[in-house]
């Protein structure tokens, strides 16, 4: 396979406005996004809703691309710049990182890519992570995966994603919102309307599941910071000033 990691990101930000320039360590959370991207050795473009997005990345020595700011998703502002970016179709898979991961693990791409190359069946690749502690079963903002996997298995096929508290005493896996999508899945995914479950749960993901899109998840050992609101930034903040104070950037 011939993967490319686009990233998606816009100003507009209920909780956190302005969020992909946020100061970390002084640099945009977008920029350490895109450094922890390249460092996965894929080719990696940041797919922007916003003229001061593609300035911070190109001031950082790279590749972005300016998308309609109306777009409704991630998934549709990724879809729009690999067709900027990639006309000819030359790469066969997507892999979705987030903008608001600043200092995700480089190899996680590569987990997905490596997902999607194992299993033929897998239309769009994804990752889950143990439950962090047990608020999360029944914290509504945890995207809780329901995956078969039996014991000791590190990937399963995913049944169902909720934000509802899971019955019974087996492990819960919190999902993590990075995809790799197969190229002609994510054309699928993006020409079709909002699902009902998808309305219901307010997880796109779901309209991947009801339209027959096989998802996979594969296991990591943690969920790596999601900055959404001004406490996960103060704490992207320590992160970075922690990495500083050792020399260590990753």
């Amino acid at each position: 396979m011939n993967p490319l990691i686009l990233i998606p990101a816009r100003m507009a930000a209920t909780r956190l406005p302005d969020k992909p320039l946020a100061d970390i360590g002084g640099a945009p959370m977008i920029v350490r996004a895109w450094e922890q991207a390249v460092r996965s050795g894929l080719p990696v473009a940041v797919a922007a809703g916003d003229p001061e997005i593609v300035a911070a990345i190109e001031a950082a020595g790279g590749v972005a691309v300016l998308t309609d700011p109306d777009l409704p998703s991630g998934s549709d502002r990724i879809r729009a710049a690999l067709e900027a970016i990639d006309p000819d179709g030359a790469h066969d898979a997507v892999i979705n990182l987030q903008g608001d991961m600043p200092f995700a693990d480089p190899a996680l791409a590569r987990v997905c890519a490596d997902l999607l190359a194992a299993e033929p069946a897998c239309d769009i690749a994804t990752l889950i992570a143990p439950e962090a502690d047990a608020s999360d079963r029944s914290n509504p903002d945890v995207v809780k995966a329901v995956v078969t996997m039996g014991e000791g298995e590190r990937y399963g096929r995913t049944l169902y994603f909720t934000r509802s508290t899971l019955f019974g005493d087996a492990p819960v896996w919190r999902h993590i919102g990075l995809y790799g999508y197969r190229r002609a899945a994510l054309e699928r995914f993006c020409a079709a309307p909002p699902s009902p479950l998808e309305r219901r749960e307010k997880l796109e993901q779901l309209r991947a599941l009801e339209m027959g899109l096989q998802i996979w998840a594969a296991v990591i050992a943690e969920a790596p910071l999601s900055v959404d609101n001004p406490d996960d930034l103060a704490a992207a903040r320590a992160i970075a000033g922690r990495q500083q104070a050792t020399g260590n950037r990753q």
